[in-house]
C-alpha cells in the first residue's frame, strides 16, 4: 500500500519556467458544490451538501454524485503545456476486470484537442456477493497535455465520469486566468447512468455533452448512475439551480431497482415536477422517458448484474405477469409519463415530453446493441446526442433559441411502433454563471 499523496516522482516535470495555479471555484464549470479534502485537494460535487446528507448515506448516490460527469476545468492561457494534478478514486468489482482509466478530454476554444488518463490514486474493490469493500491508497498524479497552440485561448479539461477526481493544481508554462461568463444559456439535465455517461468514451462524448455542443449551451449534468429515483433532494437541487433549460430523463432506475409500484410512481412524478416548478415556474422543462431496453420493456425489476467470464450483463428478475398488479416496466413508465405531461401541459405550456425511443429505438438496437443489455455504447451515445440536439435546439423545438415558438405540445412520441430517427467553495458553473 502506498500512503504517499505527493506528485508521482516518475512524472517528468514541465520545463522551466512554469506556473503553479491552485484549482478554485472560478476555474470550474458544472459542479454544484466544492469540498476541501483532508489531503488538501478540491473535490467537485454534483449534489450540494444538504442533498448529500438527505440521501441517508446511500453509497450509490455518494459514488455517482462525486464522479465529475460534465465537470470541466476552464481557463484562458497562452500555455503550450498543461498539467492537472489530481488524486483519483477508482471503484471496481471483485471478479470483473479493472475498469479502464477515465478519460480527461482537452478542448481548445471549444474543439477537441487531446485526451489523457490519470494513474495512481486510490482503488476501491467492491465484493458484490458479500457487500464488503477494500481500499488501496495511491499517490497524486499529473495529467499532461502539451503541444497546445501558443496563442491566447480558452482551455477546457473535461473530468472523467468514471472516477472521483480530487484536484490539487494546474502547472502550466504560461499564466492562466479565469474565464468570464459568455452569456450562453444553461441546460440543467438530470438522468440515470446513461446521462451520467455510462459506456461513452468520456464525459465530453456522453450524449448530453454532445447535445449541448449542438445547442451551444452550457451543460450542468446531474446524471446520477443508478440514482435517478425521483428523490425529493434531487428535485430540490434542480429547483434551486439557476438554469434557462431543464430536462429530466426518468424511469429506468425506478424499474430496475423495483423501487415503487404504479400507484406511487404517478404521484411521485407530479411531486418531482411540482418541486422543480417552485423554482422554475416558466422555464422550458422536458420530460424524457427511457430509451429502448428490451430486457425491461415488459419485465419488471429488480435488475441484477450477471458476471460470467469477467463480463457483466444485466438481467431483469421480475415476472411479466406482475405488471398487471402494479409493478413497473418501461412500457408502463412511458405510458404514465406521457399521460402526466399531457395533462399538466394544458396549464403549463413550457412542459414537454420526449419518448426516449426517439433517441434509441428498435432499429438502433439491431445495429448498435446494448453491450451489457442496459447501457448504449460510444457510437450510440453519439447518435443520441445528435438526435437530441437536432430535436431540442432546432427552430420549433422545446429548447429553441428565444423568440422561436415551440412547434407543438408534448414533443415527438415513438408510440407503439418504431421511433423516428430524425430530427464548500461556490462553483462559477453551479449557478449558470458561464
Amino acid at each position: 500500500m502506498d500512503d504517499s499523496y505527493g506528485p508521482d516522482p516518475a512524472t517528468a516535470p514541465l520545463p522551466a519556467p512554469w506556473v503553479t495555479t491552485p484549482v478554485t471555484g472560478d476555474l470550474l464549470r458544472g459542479a454544484l458544490d466544492l469540498e476541501r479534502t483532508a489531503r488538501g485537494g478540491l473535490l467537485p460535487h454534483r449534489l450540494p451538501a444538504r442533498a448529500r446528507a438527505q440521501s441517508g448515506g446511500d453509497e450509490q448516490v455518494a459514488q455517482a454524485e462525486s464522479q465529475p460527469a460534465g465537470v470541466r476545468v476552464v481557463f484562458r492561457t497562452r500555455a503550450t503545456a498543461v498539467e492537472l494534478e489530481v488524486l483519483r478514486t477508482v471503484v471496481g468489482y471483485r471478479g470483473v476486470p479493472a475498469p479502464p482509466d477515465g478519460a480527461y478530454d482537452l478542448h481548445v476554444d471549444g474543439e477537441p484537442a487531446g485526451r489523457a488518463t490519470a494513474s495512481g490514486g486510490d482503488r476501491v474493490t467492491v465484493d458484490l456477493a458479500e457487500g464488503g469493500r477494500e481500499t488501496v491508497r495511491g499517490p497524486v498524479c499529473r495529467v499532461r497535455f502539451d503541444g497546445l497552440p501558443g496563442r491566447e485561448k480558452t482551455v477546457e479539461i473535461w473530468l472523467p465520469y468514471t472516477e472521483t477526481a480530487e484536484l490539487f493544481g494546474l502547472r502550466t508554462d504560461a499564466p492562466v486566468a479565469a474565464v468570464a461568463p459568455d452569456g450562453r444559456r444553461v441546460w440543467l439535465h438530470h438522468g440515470s447512468s446513461i446521462s451520467h455517461g455510462a459506456a461513452a468514451d468520456s464525459s465530453a462524448t456522453a450524449w448530453p455533452a454532445l447535445a449541448a455542443a449542438v445547442g451551444g449551451v452550457e451543460l450542468v449534468n446531474l446524471g446520477l448512475g443508478g440514482s435517478a429515483l425521483l428523490d425529493p433532494f434531487t428535485a430540490r437541487t434542480l429547483r434551486d439551480t439557476p438554469a434557462e433549460l431543464i430536462s429530466i430523463k426518468l424511469g429506468i432506475n425506478v424499474v430496475n431497482r423495483d423501487l415503487m409500484r404504479l400507484r406511487a410512481f404517478g404521484p411521485a412524478v407530479h411531486g418531482f415536477l411540482d418541486t422543480i416548478r417552485e423554482g422554475h415556474p416558466a422555464t422550458p422543462l422536458l420530460v424524457i422517458s427511457p430509451i429502448l431496453c428490451p430486457a425491461q420493456e415488459e419485465t419488471p425489476g429488480p435488475a441484477a448484474p450477471d458476471i460470467r467470464d469477467g463480463r457483466v450483463e444485466f438481467a431483469a428478475l421480475g415476472d411479466p405477469a406482475e405488471a398487471a398488479l402494479g409493478k413497473l416496466t418501461l412500457r408502463v413508465v412511458r405510458e404514465e409519463l406521457a399521460r402526466i405531461v399531457a395533462e399538466r401541459a394544458a396549464e403549463d405550456p413550457a412542459l414537454h415530453y420526449l419518448d426516449g425511443r426517439v433517441l434509441y429505438g428498435e432499429a438502433d438496437f439491431a445495429e448498435l446493441p446494448l453491450p451489457d443489455r442496459l447501457h448504449p455504447d460510444a457510437a450510440a451515445h453519439r447518435r443520441m446526442g445528435e438526435r437530441f440536439g437536432a430535436y431540442a435546439f432546432a427552430p420549433g423545438g422545446p429548447f429553441a433559441a428565444p423568440g422561436e415558438p415551440f412547434a407543438g405540445a408534448g414533443g415527438p412520441s415513438a408510440g407503439a411502433g418504431e421511433p423516428s430517427a430524425g430530427a464548500g467553495e461556490p462553483s462559477a458553473g453551479a449557478g449558470g454563471g458561464s
